[in-house]
């Protein structure tokens, strides 16, 4: 990245400004402002999130914050109510409180003598989030957004359920969520109340797995703040951006399609991290392209935002499998529209082993079956759902997935195949139990034989018809089933395979259903479909497009302790146990604009026995630790998962220290009944 050190306006920054909301409580900002002549007003820009913008952010914040000020607005960077420095308690995400307190601080800011009346908002996952559904409430200041990784559906698209199926990172985001909404506010930000506004959020504090494991359907819980419910809400422009290694990639194309409002999307090859600091690369000059947005849509300028095409991509090159990055190899192409008139989705019925493609033309047998149950251990090398490219969490190599799985593969392609967007998978399948789950995955097999994902899809079968009203199945009896994966934008080179891999098993990315189910897939009707990008099409732009990365220089920030990154897998073949070890560690560091020190360490551990599907355990851990000379705190968290046939257990532990002795203790043993899940 090229930090900018002049910049068209010089900036002034205010650490810590209040917010008043209507019951009293206030929310903690932190706001750059352009220094102009006569103290003009200008728009003013917020960011809504809940990660602490006095240390855990604050160098990401720096770096974007001052660069949008300085071309001319004022940014406004605001912890949710109960995090930071912020008054109140954090009870859960997406509440109706916090889209109230988000419609109270646009009306503030919009009010202030700094600010020309004229607001946006712009994020990144619970940012991008927020801003989506605070527009879905057409605020009257609010005039465009800017978004990254996020989703207009929260049953179908984030990180609980996925095709009905629950995600370990269900788990994982509870135990994030279950740290940062228990850390103490800084005293020397708030003063001598920090420990009593600490004590509040303690007290307060619960596991929200509970509260997800108990809408295991799309019901009214995950229609609350899903654009999707009604499209029509939305008024305002939007640049949507994602990436293909994120879990979010789906929305862009989906809200792209949904809205009628100025839009363009924007998808690379990214993790999850904004664009400019994008990881695997190439990152781009995502900032520049926002201050273009702004100037647009909150100063009235006509320059020409709104030209050309209406997604920008990544077409990715083939790569062998590897569970990191730094580049990914491939292009940018361009689609004037989405959906896009030069997208031609293609049938590819399957039979016997084979993905058959259009030159094989002889008559389809009927009536062939085949059949699978995968091993428990089938999706150790699946990675983590959302890639956020620390430690390393793509998916390896799949071959050993597939020795677990039903495979379907083409011959090796005599011409370069390029596909863009979400491909299918239509089967006719009985099981054996009244739950079952199929995992889809599309590799791209190497004339060596590595197996490289591409995009996967998983579908729990009791929601074959629908979401909000599952039905169990009956054990031997056909049915239809659609499995539709992750949208992507892929390249096979010619002498390449592509590879169609069933299984009834992704574990741990995807929590197993309550017992092994034997799958029988019928050939009749089976088939994978691909949404092919012609090869000849041009790519609709050209290839400089973007500039070069760029932000202002954050802060110092001095590493007092290495940080740590694992990723294994274990397997004993004396006992049969499995495991999955995450290690995430930032270290401790202390960041000398203010002096406090932080350590963050989270730690997952996913295990089984055997093809056991009583023995399933997962474990997410955090021990978040904030001091000075002065002050020492720290907090640490447990929230462990197990289930059985008819019901998940979650056993959490909370505990605050302060100047280490334990001044907080909580425990809870809960149990959620299974329903279909």
């Amino acid at each position: 990245m090229r930090f900018v050190e002049q910049l068209p306006y010089a900036t002034e920054v205010e650490d810590h400004v209040t917010i008043p909301m209507a019951d009293g409580v206030r929310l903690s900002a932190r706001i750059w402002r352009p220094v102009l002549p006569d103290g003009e007003p200008v728009p003013a820009v917020v960011e809504y999130i809940p990660y602490r913008k006095n240390d855990l952010t604050s160098t990401r914040d720096a770096i974007h914050h001052p660069y949008i000020a300085g071309h001319g607005y004022a940014c406004v960077r605001v912890d949710l109510r109960g995090t930071g420095e912020s008054e109140g308690v954090l009870l859960d995400e997406y509440l109706e409180q916090e889209q109230r307190d988000a419609e109270e601080v646009l009306a503030w800011v919009a009010a202030q003598p700094w600010c020309d009346g004229n607001t946006g908002m712009m994020g990144i996952s619970w940012g991008a989030f927020a801003a989506l559904q605070t527009a879905a409430r057409r605020p009257p200041s609010l005039k465009a957004i800017v978004i990254a990784s996020f989703t207009d559906n929260r049953y179908a698209d984030d990180m609980h359920y996925l095709g009905g199926a629950m995600l370990s990172d269900n788990l994982a985001e509870a135990g994030t969520m279950f740290a940062y909404a228990t850390c103490p506010p800084d005293p020397e930000v708030v003063g001598e109340r920090w420990r009593d506004m600490w004590r509040e959020r303690l007290e307060a504090a619960r596991p929200w797995v509970l509260e997800w494991l108990r809408h295991p359907h799309r019901d009214a819980y995950w229609q609350h703040a899903s654009l999707s419910e009604d499209y029509a809400q939305l008024q305002c422009p939007v640049l949507a951006s994602s990436g293909w290694a994120d879990g979010y990639s789906n929305a862009v194309t989906r809200l792209l399609a949904g809205v009628d409002v100025p839009r363009k999307g924007l998808i690379g090859p990214w993790s999850h991290k904004l664009p400019h600091l994008g990881e695997p690369g190439p990152a781009i000059g995502y900032l520049q392209e926002v201050v273009k947005w702004w100037d647009h849509w909150l100063k009235g300028v006509d320059n020409g935002v709104m030209d050309g095409p209406m997604l920008r991509t990544w077409m990715q090159e083939s790569v062998p499998p590897s569970t990191s990055y730094e580049e990914r190899p491939g292009r940018w192409v361009a689609e004037p529209s989405w959906p896009s008139p030069q997208i031609k989705e293609v049938v590819h019925p399957l039979r016997g082993a084979t993905i058959v493609t259009a030159d094989e033309d002889e008559p389809l047998p009927r009536g062939r079956t085949r059949t699978v149950q995968s091993p428990l251990s089938v999706g150790q090398f699946a990675g983590k759902w959302a890639s956020y490219n620390a430690p390393p969490d793509l998916p390896y190599d799949q071959r050993e997935e597939d020795g677990g799985s039903l495979v379907f593969e083409t011959e090796p392609l005599t011409e370069r195949v390029e596909i863009l967007g979400s491909p299918s998978v239509d089967l006719e399948v009985s099981a054996s139990a009244p739950v079952a789950q199929v995992t889809a995955r599309i590799s791209d097999v190497a004339p060596d034989g590595r197996a490289t994902r591409v995009t996967y899809g998983v579908l729990n079968l009791t929601h074959r018809e629908s979401d909000e009203h599952p039905e169990p199945l009956e054990p031997g009896r056909r049915y239809p089933a659609r499995i539709t994966l992750n949208g992507v934008a892929q390249a096979f080179p010619p002498g390449h395979r592509i590879r169609l891999s069933l299984s009834t098993s992704y574990w741990p990315l995807v929590w197993p259903a309550p017992e092994p189910a034997l799958l029988t897939v019928h050939e009749d009707g089976a088939a994978l479909t691909l949404p092919v990008r012609p090869t000849q099409e041009p790519d609709g732009m050209p290839q400089a497009s973007f500039g070069e990365p760029e932000g202002c220089r954050p802060p110092p920030v001095t590493r007092l302790t290495e940080p740590e990154q694992a990723w294994n897998v274990s397997r004993s073949l004396v006992d049969y146990h499995s495991a999955l070890d995450i290690v995430k560690d930032r270290g401790r560091q202390r960041y000398e604009d203010n002096g406090i020190e932080v350590g963050l360490r989270a730690c997952e551990r996913y295990t089984s026995v055997a093809d056991d599907f009583a023995s399933l355990s997962g474990r997410s851990a955090w021990t978040m630790t904030f001091s000075r000379p002065d002050w020492d705190v720290r907090v640490e968290t447990s929230t462990v998962l197990t289930s059985s046939a008819d019901t998940f257990t979650v056993d959490a532990t909370l505990d605050g220290y302060e100047d280490g002795r334990r001044v907080f203790s909580r425990t809870w043993n809960e149990t959620v009944p299974r329903n279909l899940a």
